[in-house]
């Protein structure tokens, strides 16, 4: 990615914003901060400047916008639709997360226990279909921790060539399948614990079957009526439209983070020939991303849309109520 400074400068208009610098940083430049500069609505600002702040998004992955009025999950709701982007819905989605639908594009972040951290991850990277474009908006901030990390993933796998090539070199190579063990009904104590009749949207074992086979899915069924599927091998990095190559996979969440009464952490990964990957580099891998790591912590009305190719987010564990709501826009394929 180029200086956002620079792409700021780089747009044909000006944008109607104030800028902000990085809360805890002070940078400016990782995410973006967009301040009211007047009294108009957020969402008659985004519908005005989408293509300006879609070209911004390209650049910088993230951009948050801050201390605007606070219209609640409508408003939410209000500003996703005013980027006039194709809906990428939950109940769609092969998503492995529960969540609560607000409407039919905003609903609640994982609904895993506090104490629980979500790890680094592109959202459904480890699927065939996944959404390009994340949105999060603070209904209420933790009590205590809850913060949101994000990494861009270009400088992580620029990192990660230079301390970890080889490993690279078979990630790029061979690419990654994911295992995981879906419930027969909803999980909320598990970060992966939404149901497979959910998750494939089918109300019956040979409609999922059936589901799995088009997608190119392996699966078993498990005792308890549970079911453990394989993916397709997918690719580890991918390129953007415009070249860019970004590490976009689901390693880090999946051999730090699925990890429940039906899942191991350990089994939930392979290289897409079938063999293992190394426990050292993967260890390895979840260190240097977050030493990559910018800790979002969140106010009450705070917006921020993030660039699901270029950007990786996760959860750290809280206290107290936390209430954040996310959407999803413009579907895309492996």
């Amino acid at each position: 990615m180029t200086n956002p400074d620079d792409a700021i400068r780089g747009l044909c208009e000006p944008l109607p914003f104030a800028r902000g610098s990085t809360p805890d940083t002070g940078s400016g430049t990782f995410p973006v901060v967009l301040l009211p500069e007047s009294q108009r609505p957020l969402e008659d600002l985004v519908k005005a400047n989408v293509g300006q702040l879609l070209a911004l998004l390209e650049h910088c992955g993230a951009i948050l916008f801050r201390g605007f009025p606070d219209g609640g999950d409508l408003g939410f709701h209000q500003f996703i639709e005013s980027f006039a982007l194709d809906a990428f819905t939950y109940d769609e989605s092969l998503s492995n997360a529960v969540r609560k639908n607000r409407s039919d594009r905003v609903f609640t972040a994982n609904e895993a226990p506090p104490e629980l951290e979500i790890y680094l991850h592109h959202e459904m990277a480890q699927t065939p279909r996944f959404p390009h474009y994340l949105f999060f908006y603070c209904e209420q901030a933790a009590t205590r921790g809850g913060a949101t990390p994000l990494c861009r993933s270009d400088q992580l796998l620029k990192a990660l060539e230079q301390r970890l090539p080889d490993f690279i070199a078979q990630c790029r190579r061979l690419g990654v399948t994911y295992t995981h063990t879906m419930p027969a009904e909803a999980d909320s104590g598990s970060g992966q614990g939404r149901s497979w009749r959910d998750t494939l949207a089918v109300a019956c074992r040979d409609a999922a079957e059936a589901k799995l086979g088009y997608l190119g899915y392996r699966w078993q069924w498990q005792e308890g009526d549970d079911l453990r599927v394989t993916t397709p091998c997918l690719p580890a990095i991918r390129k953007t439209a415009n070249g860019q190559e970004v590490f976009f996979n689901q390693l880090v969440a999946a051999f730090a983070g699925w990890q429940d009464r039906r899942n191991s952490a350990r089994n939930a990964l392979a290289f897409g020939d079938g063999s293992t990957m190394p426990e050292s580099a993967l260890e390895a891998l979840v260190s240097i991303a977050y030493e990559q790591v910018y800790d979002h912590a969140w106010q009450p009305g705070d917006v921020l849309l993030l660039d699901n190719l270029r950007v990786m987010h996760g959860r750290r564990p809280f206290a107290g109520r936390r209430a954040v709501l996310a959407g999803l826009a413009a579907g895309l394929q492996h």
